[in-house]
């Protein structure tokens, strides 16, 4: 991957990118609580190898309130006892969708999703992961580089 950018998407398309950030600005309204949803924006983030967006949103989950020991086995959440119902749900819908070309959206994802959010919420989630796959997409496509906040070590 390289370290400079193919295309600044804002500067290019500002009109086209009101709409994306109309719709994340959105969210400040939903029934996800802001933590469930940088958790699933930053697992969908490892699973898209999008360096922009987890600069972003690792640092967001911190400050939403996820604890250091969630962020570290994230990527190994089914294996973990850090998580809770909801979070197994939203994070197996997560990747269901992030990953669905392979996995079809399963039932037994939907399921768990069904059992542990109401209706409104299923579709508000569905809308994080949805947008945030999209930013994904647009940040890795045009090789979005995060801005470095420690120098770079020369070893």
């Amino acid at each position: 991957m390289s370290s400079s950018s193919r295309l600044n998407y804002r500067e290019a398309a500002p009109e086209a990118m009101r709409p994306m950030l109309a719709l994340e600005e959105s969210f400040a309204h939903s029934m996800i609580p802001l933590a469930l949803r940088e958790l699933v924006k930053l697992r969908a983030s490892q699973i898209n190898g999008c360096a922009y967006c987890l600069d972003m949103h690792a640092p967001a989950a911190r400050r939403a309130g996820i604890s250091t020991q969630k962020l570290d086995v994230l990527p190994a959440w089914r294996e973990s006892p850090a998580f809770d119902a909801r979070e197994r749900a939203a994070l197996g819908w997560c990747e269901a969708l992030t990953r669905i070309e392979a996995s079809g959206a399963p039932d037994a994802e939907y399921a768990a999703l069904e059992d542990a959010f109401n209706a409104r919420e299923c579709v508000e989630l569905t809308l994080v992961i949805t947008t945030i796959n999209a930013w994904n997409r647009i940040a890795v496509g045009f090789r979005s580089v995060h801005p470095l906040r420690e120098p770079v070590d020369a070893a």
